[in-house]
């Protein structure tokens, strides 16, 4: 079925837009779960609590992981109110492609979390699996917010990118996506080892004694991994921001500019942020803060890539509600 009147439609934009807000706040809280060590706060079940739907909160933890709960079910509702506008508003195009697609992604996403607990793979579990089931949850975790992203993007009438479009500069942002996707993954695993093994940095002889000490073959996998992210990171930060400084400095369209200026002031602002993270040695609140920019670089970059696939003068139609 095709709607007769596909046109852009504020109301359905700025509900999509809400939605991967909301959506972007329950991976923080998720991230907030890891840090305070509360992924096992509900026992080893799922969707259950403890055995009950409705447990009695008589732990921090509990709540905490109650709560996450709680809230990353609201997504599914929300996810359904999305497919279901999107079929009246637009018929079987492109945005309600993207939304179904997006719900599908939730569902992993869910699967994977239940994988988590019912396995075990929270608290204090230090095991190879749970690095990697973190890393593949984080790449659900981008794709998840990546498709619902487009599901607003498109929404406001913006074409689809042409392949046949595609240039040098689409192959580089196209070479930065595979990065933020590797180097997303390597920070999780990071993260898990800042929590499982927090550091004090008033302690040592500073910060490359830590990296030393950390390369021990006597340190747990975790530890020994800590300085991959950090080295990752930097060598796309400056790709990021050598490409987008670049294409600033070119005579691109107006969209394909902006978007590469979101891209390169997030960039220099995760980096330095980064680097604080560091040498702090990687405190909680930072690590949400670090995780939301990423969220963020993450979105600038995919659009940035879908602008140089772009028709000439493509901009969003006027939204008619």
């Amino acid at each position: 079925m095709a709607n007769d009147n596909p046109g852009p439609s504020k109301a359905f934009t700025r509900y999509a837009w809400i939605f991967v807000s909301y959506m972007i706040l329950v991976i923080l809280f998720g991230a907030w779960v890891r840090i305070t060590g509360s992924g096992d706060g509900c026992g080893a079940n799922w969707p259950d609590c403890h055995g009950d739907f409705i447990p009695e909160i008589d732990e921090h933890a509990t709540l905490i992981e109650y709560t996450h709960r709680v809230t990353a079910g609201i997504l599914g509702p929300m996810g359904l109110v999305l497919i279901g506008w999107a079929y009246k508003r637009f018929g079987t195009n492109r945005v309600f492609w993207a939304s179904i697609v997006t719900m599908a992604f939730i569902i992993f996403e869910s699967l994977i979390g239940a994988g988590l607990v019912l396995a075990e793979l929270v608290g204090d579990d230090d095991s190879v699996a749970r690095a990697v089931v973190i890393a593949i949850h984080l790449v659900n975790t981008l794709a998840l917010t990546g498709s619902a992203a487009l599901v607003a993007w498109w929404s406001t009438g913006k074409p689809l990118p042409r392949w046949s479009r595609r240039t040098t500069l689409t192959w580089l942002m196209l070479v930065a996506i595979g990065g933020l996707v590797a180097t997303s993954m390597s920070g999780a695993v990071t993260a898990l080892g800042d929590t499982l093994f927090p550091t004090d940095p008033t302690i040592g002889d500073g910060l490359f004694a830590q990296i030393r000490d950390d390369l021990s073959p006597a340190n747990h996998f975790l530890v020994r991994l800590r300085f991959v992210h950090p080295v990752v990171a930097i060598l796309l930060a400056a790709y990021l921001m050598v490409l987008s400084w670049i294409v600033r400095l070119r005579d691109v369209p107006p969209l394909v500019d902006r978007w590469a200026g979101w891209a390169l002031a997030l960039v220099v602002l995760q980096t330095v942020l980064g680097v604080v993270n560091i040498m702090l040695a990687a405190p909680g609140w930072i690590q949400i803060l670090h995780l939301l920019l990423a969220q963020l670089v993450w979105l600038a970059v995919l659009f940035l890539t879908l602008a140089t696939m772009m028709p000439p003068g493509s901009e969003s139609s006027s939204p008619t509600d």
